[in-house]
Order: C-alpha cells, then structure tokens, then sequence
C-alpha cells in the first residue's frame, strides 16, 4: 500500500490542527511551515478537507482553519479518503466491483481481506490518538516486530 504524499501531508495537517491550543484557528502558511508542507499545495488540500467536512475556515486576521469537529472523532481513514478517495483500490476499482476467474479467482477474498484490515487500523485510529502519541495497544503491537521497520 502505498500513501500518497497528498494524503500524507493531509494528516499532517490535521495532526497541526488538533494539536492547536485551544482549537483556535491556524492560518495555512503556520500549518505549512510548522509541518514543512508547500503552502500552495497545502491550500488545496485543505479546500479538499474543508469541502469533505473535516474543517472549517475563517477569513480574516483572526481567521484561518480549524477542525470541523473533536480530534477524536476523526479517523486517520476519514483523512485519506476526503484527498484521496478509496483506502484500497486495484487499478482504481474497489474490490467488490472486481471479478476474476481461473487460478486469479481467490484474488478477490485477498483484496477484500487487505481492505479490511487497512480500515481496521486506519478507522480505528483517531488524530487525537496520533497527536497525543497514545496509539492503540492493537496497532501499537504491529509496529514491535523488527520486520515490521525494515522488509520492504
């Protein structure tokens, strides 16, 4: 699986946002310097966020953007989705729609199966779990075998 950069400067911005003191605003240029984002790409990707409902801007001197609702309520995968659609796709099709046959037709179970365990783990942790370094104990445990860091 691969996480784009889109995606992946998206939950960094997001970890910024729920790490706001206060939840106060954060105009886009502290977001994008604060997490080394380019400031023009970043403003798209938070137009994405805004439009998906993750967060809300403000105009102005006092304004900037905000998280549309609590860190704990939004997953990593509620991230993910809103800029880059899907979780898992093959050749851009969801895994239900897919069908194989032949010696390819146990192809489908496994995409299913990878699916759900990237949601598992993706919609099972929230930015508030990430932006205050308290994993859950499931994922956690993931990350302890030492093949887990460095099989490619």
């Amino acid at each position: 699986m691969r996480i784009s950069a889109r995606a992946d400067y998206a939950i960094r911005a997001a970890l910024q946002l729920a790490a706001s003191p206060d939840g106060g605003p954060l105009k886009a240029e502290a977001i994008a310097d604060a997490q080394d984002i380019p400031h023009k790409f970043l403003e798209s990707i938070l137009n994405d966020m805004r439009r998906g409902g993750l967060v809300l801007s403000r105009r102005g001197g006092n304004g900037g953007y905000r998280l549309a609702k609590p860190a704990e309520s939004i997953s990593i995968a509620d991230v993910i989705r809103v800029v880059d659609g899907p979780l898992v796709s093959v050749r851009g099709v969801r895994p239900p729609e897919l069908s194989y046959t032949g010696p390819a037709e146990s192809l489908l179970p496994l995409w299913i199966a990878l699916r759900s365990n990237v949601r598992e783990i993706l919609e099972g942790v929230s930015l508030a779990d990430v932006a205050s370094a308290r994993l859950p104990a499931r994922v956690s445990a993931l990350t302890s075998a030492p093949e887990a860091w460095t099989n490619p």
